[in-house]
């Protein structure tokens, strides 16, 4: 959870600035918030690894801010920032590309761009269209310009690139309230109409949730998966029951009549549909987090794909969260025992955690990633993307557990 409210980071509309170095990115996060959130320095490359910043940002809500190195940055190092700040590029849903004026200028008295200037920015501006994003551009330092030469730069940016820069500046606040408008119209059509149960639940209905308390789950509180949900339910009205997978038995029949939808935890998939009353539909949180962070119609047809693999497959395995092993871990232990099961011979199991994520993906069988309750949803579609490219099935772990009990034609999803 974030220190500042109880939305959690990835849940947020995450905003990535990108440019070259000391074009001013730090300060306009500075100047939008109204906040010393970003570290600021004259020196070239103060931003080295991506820098998330959450906050609320009026008419628009929970946000986060990503500051990033420059993408002009040199040397071995300077590639290393910029290969992170191309990895933000993923995370982001809302582009600000940010131009600053003064290196933009070229020789005294001539009033055009410096040669290859603008160039370069329309080659940033390109990439970030190529991968689906709204882009604000922003010519920044604004008040230490000539306004014909602002005005010169704007028509190249708008002739060339189709752009319509904003002209700003972080020091004076100038054009700082645009920047929120045009937030706002860039928002994506899908920004808020998101929810975890979607058409499964309606007001009134009875939520019975299955949520196993074993050695895996957090000591004193319940995993992100579990908490959002139930506060979705709770705001959609729902009386919602919770139980252990032990007391089942007696959570159904506390009510009289069985409830609308189960919810369980996917490691005990199979115990619970074998108890479930006929006119109960059931589904998991890991199965709900398909649909609520990926695309669920790609993650089906990974989950079905299970049956095609054989002794030897090699399974890429993803995590988003960084957390230490413990005893039947379900990424590291349980899941690759169902599949060395199904298959009927040894498998090659690879495990990623974090923002590790395999650059070459051809060389496996199928992709198997967590709920992602860590993730934003562009970040998962786009490793979606990524494995759609390389021809790769991919899939979730609740509904791989699914596929692999005989139950994911019985769910609900």
């Amino acid at each position: 959870m974030d220190s500042l409210n109880s939305t959690p980071r990835a849940s947020r509309l995450h905003i990535g600035l990108f440019g070259r170095r000391n074009s001013g990115k730090s300060s306009l996060i500075n100047a939008i918030t109204g906040q010393p959130v970003a570290i600021v320095s004259d020196i070239a490359g103060t931003t080295a690894d991506p820098v998330y910043k959450s906050m609320e940002l009026h008419g628009i809500g929970p946000v986060v801010f990503i500051d990033t190195a420059g993408l002009d940055d040199e040397g071995a190092l300077g590639a290393l920032r910029v290969a992170k700040t191309r990895d933000a590029m993923d995370k982001t849903d809302i582009a600000m590309l940010v131009i600053d004026a003064e290196p933009c200028a070229g020789a005294p008295g001539t009033g055009a761009p410096a040669q290859g200037f603008l160039a370069k920015e329309g080659e940033y501006l390109s990439e970030l269209r190529r991968r689906g994003l709204p882009v604000i551009t922003l010519i920044n330092k604004a008040d230490t310009a000539d306004a014909g030469f602002l005005a010169r730069i704007a028509r190249a940016l708008e002739g060339e690139w189709g752009a319509s820069p904003l002209q700003v500046s972080a020091r004076t606040g100038q054009g700082i309230g645009r920047i929120r408008e045009r937030l706002i119209e860039a928002l994506p059509e899908d920004y808020e109409a998101g929810s975890i149960t979607g058409g499964l639940v309606r007001d009134g209905d009875r939520v019975l949730l299955v949520m196993p308390q074993d050695t895996q789950a957090p000591k004193g509180r319940l995993i992100l998966p579990q908490v959002q949900t139930l506060r979705e339910l709770l705001d959609r009205k729902c009386i919602v029951l919770s139980v252990t997978a032990d007391r089942l038995d007696e959570g159904l029949a506390s009510w009289p009549a069985p409830p609308a939808l189960i919810i369980t935890d996917s490691q005990v998939f199979r115990a619970v549909y074998e108890k479930k009353p006929a006119e109960s539909r059931l589904t998991s949180f890991s199965v709900l987090f398909a649909a609520y962070k990926g695309d669920i119609s790609y993650f089906l047809e990974g989950a079905r794909a299970i049956d095609d693999l054989g002794p030897g497959a090699r399974v890429l395995i993803a995590e988003a969260c960084t957390h230490a092993p413990l005893r039947e871990d379900i990424g590291r232990e349980q899941l690759p025992r169902m599949l060395r099961a199904k298959t009927g011979g040894d498998i090659d199991v690879t495990v990623v955690s974090g923002a590790k994520w395999p650059e070459e993906l051809g060389g496996f069988d199928l992709a198997i990633h967590c709920g992602a309750c860590m993730f934003n949803r562009k970040y998962v579609l786009s490793r979606i993307e990524k494995a759609r490219a390389a021809g790769l099935p991919m899939t979730n772990y609740g509904l791989a557990i699914a596929a692999m009990n005989g139950v994911l034609d019985k769910i609900s999803v």
